[in-house]
């Protein structure tokens, strides 16, 4: 099973918060600094979605919105019935981070490979994706703002303002500046990924230096973050096992049931982190701790099951359709999102 090297990565970073955490100067340089990644992230993430794209993939419309009810409304759900598990098993911020957890867009890129490798539509898997990263840049605030209100790390307007004005409207800037840049993000899309990823390094690092200097590592023990990782491999078998066999009541065929599958039943750390910088501030180091492991779990289930629908007897049949029949998918699905 994989181990995500870019994990390997964050754990490293959190290691030299740990070590060396930010204090006073060098802390609110840090801070400065994660903020305006975080912008130039998600300005990078509007410039980078295609409209056009999104809205060709919107003839496959009951797959994506099957894909965004599991997403932000059964993922959710399920995170307000673990509320029952504190403080026996969860403490309060580990759940809050639990919660959080659950209200994040769906990942693109992972999906994507997935559903390439269990043989499924990937039109649809890119499509459904890139609809989870846009609708969640407005619907993970507004649930937050629902659900942990004022219990979310200091949680409020102010922190939804916040929201808006870091993420939103970088975002919708790199929408409006697509035209005249797209092409430039397109040819360095191997460099840009590397600023996404320090991107993301730099707001862990600053999140973890200050859970360290306000000592609230002493919070978690390892006994709690063994309760911590059972929780998550069940949120995650259920749904698992509610995209596959729902997907298989509501009339999918297997390449949809996959995207389902894979779409519906993942988290991305990539859009999870800086969200949870903006929200949580100073408290945001533990609310990441169970994003972080989730995103781990995932990887490896879900390879291991995109590594046996592959050898599925009927992989080979609908790997190679008939021309008709790949017209007609194509047609239903945008293909042209590929």
């Amino acid at each position: 099973m994989p181990i995500d090297p870019y994990i390997l990565l964050l754990l490293a970073t959190v290691g030299v918060a740990a070590l060396f955490p930010a204090r006073g100067t060098a802390a609110d340089v840090a801070s400065g600094t994660s903020t305006a990644a975080i912008a130039l992230l998600f300005f990078l993430y509007g410039a980078r979605l295609s409209t056009r794209e999104a809205l060709d993939g919107l003839r496959h419309w009951r797959l994506h919105v099957t894909v965004l009810a599991a997403t932000f409304v059964v993922f959710p759900l399920l995170g307000l019935a673990a509320r029952g598990l504190v403080p026996v098993i969860l403490t309060d911020p580990l759940y809050q981070g639990l919660l959080f957890l659950t209200l994040v867009p769906s990942t693109v890129q992972s999906s994507i490979a997935f559903t390439s490798m269990a043989r499924g539509n990937v039109p649809a898997a890119i499509c459904a994706g890139s609809f989870s990263s846009l609708v969640g840049i407005i619907a993970t605030p507004l649930l937050a703002a629902s659900l942990l209100g004022g219990n979310g790390g200091g949680f409020s307007a102010d922190s939804l303002l916040r929201i808006v004005l870091q993420l939103l409207v970088p975002f919708l800037a790199g929408q409006l500046l697509r035209r005249w840049i797209g092409g430039f993000v397109t040819r360095h899309k191997k460099v840009l990924g590397l600023v996404d990823r320090g991107s993301i390094l730099l707001v862990v690092y600053t999140a973890f230096s200050q859970g360290m200097v306000q000592g609230i590592w002493h919070q978690v023990s390892p006994l709690r973050l063994g309760g911590l990782l059972v929780v998550e491999a069940v949120i995650l078998a259920v749904m698992l096992l509610l995209t596959w066999y729902g997907g298989k009541a509501l009339g999918f065929g297997r390449e949809d049931r996959i995207v389902l599958q894979f779409a519906g039943s993942k988290k991305s750390l990539a859009a999870g982190l800086p969200m949870a910088g903006v929200l949580f501030g100073a408290h945001a180091s533990l609310a990441v701790l169970p994003l972080m492991l989730f995103h781990q779990t995932q990887l490896m289930v879900c390879a291991v099951i995109a590594k046996r629908r592959s050898h599925d007897p009927r992989a080979e049949e609908v790997s190679a359709p008939e021309p008709a029949a790949a017209s007609r998918t194509a047609a239903g699905t945008g293909t042209r999102s590929g």
